[in-house]
C-alpha cells in the first residue's frame, strides 16, 4: 500500500512540474511584467487564434485573443507600479509590441464587472457566465442601434424640391 502512495504521490508531482514548464517559442507573444530596470518579473501568453475560453481584444491595433484572467492581472501588476507591456519574442530576444496595453483593454471594456482581484481568484464560471451575458447584451444593443437607426430613417431619400413635380420627374419610357 505505501508503495502505491508512493507511486501516486510521484506521478502527480511529475503531471504538476510538466505543466508548470512552459516553452516560450519564437513567434510568441506575451504580457510581460517587468521592474523599473527591465528585470522579468512574471509573464501571460497572448494568442493569435480563437479558443475555448478567449476573448478578442485589439492592443495597439493588432488582433488578439486572452483571457479575461490575463487582462485583471495586466491591471493588477500595472496598479503594482510595475511596468507592463506585451511583447514579441523574434527568437533572439523581446520586442515590445504594446506599451501600455492597459491603455487598450480593460475588464470594463471586456463587459466584466468584477474586481480585477475577484477575477484572478476566480475558478471561471462566473467569468463563463459574465461574458456570455455581455456577448448577449451587446448583440441586443446592437439590434436596437439598428432598429433606431432605420425607424428614423426616411423611407425615401430626400429630394430638394424643385419648381417641377415629382410626376414630372418620373418617365415612363
Amino acid at each position: 500500500m505505501l508503495k502505491l502512495c508512493t507511486a501516486a504521490a510521484l506521478l502527480a508531482m511529475s503531471f504538476s512540474s510538466a505543466q508548470s514548464e512552459v516553452t516560450v517559442e519564437p513567434g510568441d507573444f506575451y504580457m510581460i511584467s517587468r521592474e523599473e530596470d527591465g528585470k522579468f518579473l512574471a509573464s501571460h501568453k497572448i494568442f493569435q487564434r480563437e479558443s475555448d475560453g478567449l476573448m478578442e481584444v485589439s492592443y495597439c491595433g493588432r488582433a488578439f485573443w486572452v483571457r479575461p484572467k490575463t487582462v485583471a492581472w495586466t491591471e493588477l501588476e500595472t496598479d503594482n507600479l510595475h511596468h507592463v507591456r506585451l511583447e514579441y519574442n523574434h527568437g533572439k530576444g523581446w520586442v515590445s509590441v504594446c506599451e501600455k496595453p492597459t491603455d487598450h483593454v480593460t475588464l470594463k471594456l471586456l463587459g466584466i464587472t468584477m474586481d480585477a482581484d475577484q477575477v484572478i481568484r476566480s475558478d471561471g464560471a462566473a467569468l463563463r457566465f459574465m461574458t456570455r451575458f455581455s456577448a448577449i447584451s451587446k448583440s441586443f444593443k446592437k439590434r436596437d442601434t439598428t432598429a433606431d437607426e432605420q425607424s428614423s430613417a426616411p423611407v425615401f431619400p430626400a429630394r430638394q424640391r424643385t419648381e417641377k413635380s415629382f410626376v414630372q420627374d418620373v418617365r415612363f419610357d
